[in-house]
C-alpha cells in the first residue's frame, strides 16, 4: 500500500527533487537570513569611515598635511580627534566637513583617528598624541604661530570655531559681516548663462 502512495505521489509531481531542493532552499533563506547592513548615526557601531558616510565628504582622510608639517609652514590648523564607532563623533563629522568648506583652503584640517595615534610615554608639541585629553570628539585650533586658540571636548559648535579662525585671519565678527553662503550648483549656472 506505500509503494501505490508513493507511485501517486511521483506521478503527481514529475519533478519531484527539484520541487524539494527549492524547499529546502526556500526554508534555509527563511531561517538564515541575514541582517541587513544598516548604518545608524546614533549608535556606537562602527559602520566604516565616518567622513565619507555621515558627511560625505571622502577628502578629510587621509589628511593631506601633519600637523608637524602645518606649524613648519605657519598654517594654521584644525586638529579633529574621533574614533569612528562613537555616535558623537558621526554626528560632528557634518561640522568638521562644514569648517572644511569656509576655511579649507587656507588652513589644515587634520582629523586625527584615536585608534591609530602611537602608544607613548610623551609626544613632543609637534605631535597631535600631545594635544589629546582622553575623550572624543575633540577639536584643536591653531593659529599661524602654532599657538593654540581653542581646544576642547565634546561637539564645540561650528560657530565657535568660527569665531577662533575668524580671529586667526583678522575677518569681521560674524554680527557684523553676511552669512557665508556657497552657491549651489545650479545658481552658479544660471549666472553664467545669463551673462
Amino acid at each position: 500500500m506505500n509503494g501505490i502512495k508513493w507511485q501517486f505521489l511521483y506521478n503527481l509531481i514529475p519533478d519531484w527533487r527539484r520541487v524539494l531542493s527549492v524547499l529546502l532552499l526556500l526554508s534555509c533563506l527563511f531561517f538564515l537570513h541575514p541582517q541587513s547592513a544598516v548604518a545608524g548615526l546614533k549608535d556606537d557601531r562602527y559602520d566604516g569611515n565616518i567622513f565619507v558616510v555621515y558627511a560625505g565628504n571622502g577628502s578629510l582622510v587621509p589628511p593631506k598635511a601633519t600637523l608637524s608639517q602645518a606649524l613648519s609652514e605657519h598654517k594654521p590648523a584644525l586638529l579633529f580627534f574621533y574614533v569612528e564607532d562613537s555616535s558623537d563623533c558621526k554626528q560632528y563629522a557634518l561640522i568638521v566637513s562644514r569648517v572644511q568648506e569656509f576655511y579649507g583652503r587656507v588652513t589644515e584640517i587634520i582629523p586625527v583617528n584615536v585608534d591609530a595615534l602611537p602608544l607613548k610615554e610623551t609626544y613632543s608639541p609637534t605631535e597631535a598624541g600631545y594635544y589629546y585629553s582622553g575623550s572624543v570628539p575633540q577639536v584643536a585650533v591653531f593659529n599661524r604661530s602654532g599657538q593654540v586658540v581653542l581646544n576642547k571636548k565634546g561637539q564645540v559648535p561650528y560657530e565657535e570655531i568660527d569665531d577662533k579662525f575668524r580671529g586667526v585671519f583678522d575677518l569681521l565678527p560674524r554680527s557684523e559681516s553676511v552669512e557665508l553662503k556657497r552657491r549651489s550648483f545650479n545658481e552658479l549656472n544660471s549666472e553664467l548663462t545669463t551673462q
